[in-house]
């Protein structure tokens, strides 16, 4: 039976028998100099998420300055001479004082090293690296920026979440968990507004407050949450529920999780093609398999 040609009503590109890509170092308007320092998006954990200009600088880098959230996939891209340093923050572990991480990126590129400080996610997203900027601007240090998959976009996709939809969520907030009862600033009868999709960052430890919160300003107590553990990542889990469980559900979910609130998350059961992926194939054999 012969093939039915199909007829497109837009120009077709012809396929490109070798794509000659430059190598990394070749790529990009500009390298990392001596004395620079490279405020760096490490995105959600996947590796194959790390856009090229942060492997470039990560494989130009003398010393880089890492914290947890930063996967082991990724770390293993750093070449073996480079000086590695954690200053990472655990709750209820042993941290690197923020203001030591300013002076450790001052002291290192003014020895005239490369720098690379890579945080998980966007470094402006509840990253501090807004701080650590300043306080490089502040010594005359230059520095460059590489954006990073947030959280909120990366870990939602992965578990087949839309973060907006014309049906159920006209907008998208993010907020931080790290609330203080007596220091709450919060505008939570906005937060609680319907039809918009709430992600919260750190939000473990407070979910009980922040459960009370909104329900009591007014989002519905059946309204549909999901907590994301490790998202983007092979061992990646989600627990779902509604609003009046997520102080319960937040007690078997481990850091880093993000929660999200809203009715977009009842689509995960529909498009949640992650999980399905995983079921389906070894994850390391999908990641080369066209779409």
């Amino acid at each position: 039976m012969a093939h039915k040609e199909t007829v497109s009503p837009f120009p077709l590109r012809q396929p490109q028998v070798e794509r000659n890509l430059p190598p990394l170092h070749a790529m990009g308007r500009s390298g990392l100099k001596a004395g620079e320092v490279a405020l760096v998006g490490a995105g959600p954990g996947d590796v194959e998420l790390l856009t090229l200009k942060a492997l470039r600088f990560l494989q130009q880098a003398d010393v880089v300055l890492y914290d947890y959230l930063v996967s082991d996939e990724i770390m293993a891209l750093v070449p073996s001479d480079t000086i590695l340093v954690c200053v990472g923050k655990r709750a209820g572990h042993h941290s690197v004082p923020q203001e030591k991480t300013n002076q450790l990126l001052v002291d290192f590129a003014q020895q005239g090293h490369k720098v690379v400080r890579i945080k998980g996610g966007d470094p402006f997203i509840f990253g501090r690296g807004g701080e650590e900027l300043e306080v490089l601007a502040d010594a005359g240090i230059a520095f460059h920026v590489v954006p990073g998959i947030t959280a909120a976009a990366g870990a939602t996709a992965y578990a087949g979440i839309p973060l907006t939809h014309r049906d159920y969520a006209q907008s998208a907030m993010f907020i931080t968990g790290h609330l203080k009862a007596e220091r709450d600033e919060m505008d939570w009868s906005t937060l609680a507004r319907g039809n918009q999709t709430l992600v919260i960052y750190m939000g473990l430890m407070k979910s009980d407050y922040i459960q009370s919160q909104l329900i009591t300003h007014g989002r519905a107590a059946h309204t549909p949450i999901a907590i994301i553990e490790r998202g983007t990542q092979q061992a990646q889990r989600v627990l779902k529920g509604q609003l009046s469980d997520l102080s319960e559900l937040a007690k078997s979910a481990e850091s880093p999780s993000l929660i999200v609130i809203g009715e977009v998350v009842a689509l995960s059961e529909k498009l949640d093609w992650f999980a399905r992926a995983q079921t389906e194939a070894p994850i390391s054999q999908l990641g080369r398999q066209s779409a």
